[in-house]
């Protein structure tokens, strides 16, 4: 079936676990006519969980994308993770489309993921649609939840649509106002979601008031209609139950009618160039432009190879096409183009401005990656996304010998597919550690290792990555005279060191007046000086925060070489931080526990003794709680065990860095003990 970019929508299904977000995307394919049968999360079949993983666990770890044609309508749907601890994946879909359904279950209400992803699609300046999923369930008090709604994301939050006899139905209160609902009448939500509309422009409202309701032509509603989405004026509810198919239907007519193409939404947020030059530019969904097409997901698939999914903001990708992958001199051909089903890949010819496609075995794609096919499109890229720090490490090797190589080969291809999936290697501990979001997240990124990848490791605890600073300003000096029997070595540094803020970094600051050291030796003591940062003074860690100033010194004209001064550098240095009330950092993280209710004792006492200062608690329906605290990363090594045991393994919790901040002093004392400095010749 043709189509073109007006026809387009793109939507990603997200929301908190359990709110039917898979039911409701093969409920969708299927009353779009793109599968002949809905599948099931209790049987495995769904389009979208093909992974043994997923069918196993019953419920998504990775975003899956399908797509549905009908006249005037082709639809891209994403269905993404509820749970936190797969956030990279479904952050990442937020890339590819201008509509975010955020999928709420009527039985449980708001909870801590619909929060989550309503402020995450509102930052990036996507239109939110909520889709009130499990209407016809017994006990689900759809107007309290309405009201509850309209409470927590404020009074642009109004019905589109409404349940009526039980959740067995749902009727239109946006095109018309005769009726009744479970809801109450009709015209009543019909009333007040035309005013939210209408007054969003000027000339509309007017019209209103001039002629009243039957003299806004529907260009006019529609218009406004898609401005309010825009500006975030307005957020609709839909109703639906996805298993029984209530309001599937009436969810894509919404899509074809009133939702944005790509060329109605805000425009993506594009910028040209980095750092202090990069200005905002305006990708136009003209097919006829030069392409500009983003990465969002990459697939390291067993059978086609890497595979690049993006989507097209400007231009039309066409199959032998030629593209360059950033800045890239180099360009690749497209030898196949592809559009995904779930695990399924179909060959197509094009892709247009809106579309969504993929190209395989191209070595040189990654994640957010920008495609283009002129070199006036370099250095293009989209903003980022507000991907969480991932915290929770584990130190990794080889469960076999002579398998190293395997093992960086296959963890470099997962990281690439989850960007809140890291690997590091941390070369004074020689350790590779890989980190992620909890402790679910890396069980399931090494049971992919073995069972994709055919790599078996060990595990244990990574070293804390602690920071040294300093609290106080102080004055360091080091004078490095030495005689060899030849021409010798002479340098001598006066420097001053001052603390700054907390997360900024480091400042070097070169005040030599008068020729005191040479200009061509501030280069060598900046060199000594890093070489401090970098293995740390006091307990071994790197040092951060802190402005160095070299303001006087001595020069040689004969005996004065760079080694002396990046030896008088890194000195006095010492010799200052030695004053100055040097620190330790630890990290602090914000943890999010989710637990049934009756445990709240239990995780708030054991949290106590972690040194953690609890933020907040969310009570949900379903007898869950949510606890937020900040808690020092060290004392977080064996919590998912502690956990487990103490929610009889309901528990689950994430980790997203927080800052930096002094250790105890007990904890400080017992790190700059521990510490043994490599011996050097002065």
């Amino acid at each position: 079936m043709s189509y073109s970019t007006p026809h387009i929508r793109n939507v990603a299904l997200a929301g908190h676990p359990g709110a039917g977000k898979t039911t409701l995307f093969e409920a969708l394919l299927h009353a779009g006519g793109a599968l002949q049968t809905a599948g099931t999360v209790e049987r495995g079949s769904t389009v979208s969980d093909f992974d043994p993983i997923e069918k196993e666990r019953g419920h998504s770890l990775d975003a899956a994308i399908a797509s549905l044609d009908r006249p005037g309508l082709h639809l891209n749907l994403l269905d993404t993770p509820g749970y936190p601890d797969f956030r990279g994946p479904a952050l990442a879909a937020l890339a590819a489309v201008e509509i975010v359904a955020v999928v709420v279950d009527a039985d449980t209400g708001i909870a801590h993921g619909t929060r989550r992803m309503m402020a995450y699609a509102r930052e990036r300046g996507l239109c939110r649609l909520l889709v009130v999923n499990k209407i016809d369930h017994a006990g689900a008090d759809l107007g309290a939840l309405v009201e509850a709604l309209r409470a927590e994301f404020g009074p642009e939050v109004l019905p589109l649509n409404l349940p009526a006899d039980g959740g067995t139905r749902v009727v239109d209160c946006f095109g018309r106002r005769d009726g009744d609902s479970d809801l109450g009448p009709v015209a009543d939500w019909h009333q007040k979601i035309l005013d939210q509309v209408v007054e969003i422009n000027e000339t509309v409202m007017d019209h209103y008031l001039d002629l009243g309701e039957g003299g806004l032509s529907g260009q006019e509603l529609h218009d406004a209609f898609e401005q309010c989405l825009r500006e975030g004026h307005l957020v609709p509810v839909c109703f639906v139950s996805a298993r029984a198919g209530t309001g599937v239907a009436a969810l894509l007519d919404i899509a074809e009618a009133l939702l944005p193409h790509p060329g109605e939404a805000n425009p993506p947020p594009f910028v040209k160039g980095t750092g202090a030059e990069a200005a905002p530019i305006e990708a136009a969904p003209d097919p006829a432009a030069h392409v500009i097409a983003d990465v969002f997901k990459i697939v390291n698939d067993p059978f086609v190879g890497k595979l690049g999914i993006f989507r097209v903001y400007q231009g039309t990708v066409r199959k032998d096409a030629q593209l360059f992958v950033d800045d890239g001199r180099k360009p690749f051909k497209v030898a196949h183009l592809f559009r995904l089903h779930g695990k399924d890949h179909v060959e197509v010819a094009q892709a247009i401005p809106g579309d969504i496609a993929a190209v395989a075995k191209i070595e040189e794609l990654h994640f957010d990656a920008v495609l283009h096919d002129s070199h006036d499109e370099d250095h293009i890229h989209l903003a980022p996304l507000p991907f969480p720090r991932p915290m929770f490490g584990l130190a990794v090797e080889p469960a076999s010998k002579g398998q190293e190589q395997k093992l960086a080969t296959a963890l470099h291809k997962l990281a690439e597919e989850d960007p809140a999936f890291a690997v590091e290697y941390n070369g004074e501990t020689n350790e590779t550690v890989v980190r992620g979001l909890s402790d679910l997240h890396l069980r399931v990124m090494l049971r992919r290792l073995k069972e994709r990848f055919g790599v078996d490791v060990t595990t244990h605890p990574p070293r804390i990555a602690y920071r040294e600073t300093v609290g106080a300003a102080a004055e360091g000096h080091h004078q490095h005279k030495k005689q060899t029997g030849g021409a010798g070595q002479f340098g001598e540094v006066f420097l001053r060191i001052e603390p700054l803020p907390r997360g900024v970094g480091f400042e070097f600051v070169d005040e030599v007046k008068g020729g005191t050291i040479p200009g061509q030796f501030i280069p060598a003591v900046e060199k000594g000086v890093r070489q401090v940062l970098a293995s740390g003074a006091i307990a071994g860690y790197p040092i951060q925060d802190v402005r160095v100033i070299v303001h006087d010194g001595k020069h040689h004209p004969v005996d004065s070489k760079e080694v002396a001064f990046v030896t008088a550098g890194k000195r006095a240095f010492l010799d200052a931080i030695a004053k100055a009330q040097p620190q330790v950092l630890e990290p602090i993280v914000e943890l999010e526990v989710s637990a049934p209710e009756h445990c709240m004792g239990d995780i708030s006492g054991g949290l106590a003794a972690k040194r953690a200062r609890i933020s907040g608690t969310d009570s949900l329906r379903g007898g869950e709680i949510v606890v937020r605290a900040q808690v020092p990363l060290s004392e977080l090594e064996g919590y998912a065990a502690e956990l487990k045991s103490a929610t009889a393994g309901r528990g689950r919790y994430t980790l997203d860095f927080s800052h930096y901040e002094p250790v105890p002093a007990q904890v400080q004392r017992k790190l700059t003990e521990a510490y043994r400095p490599t011996p050097e010749d002065d």
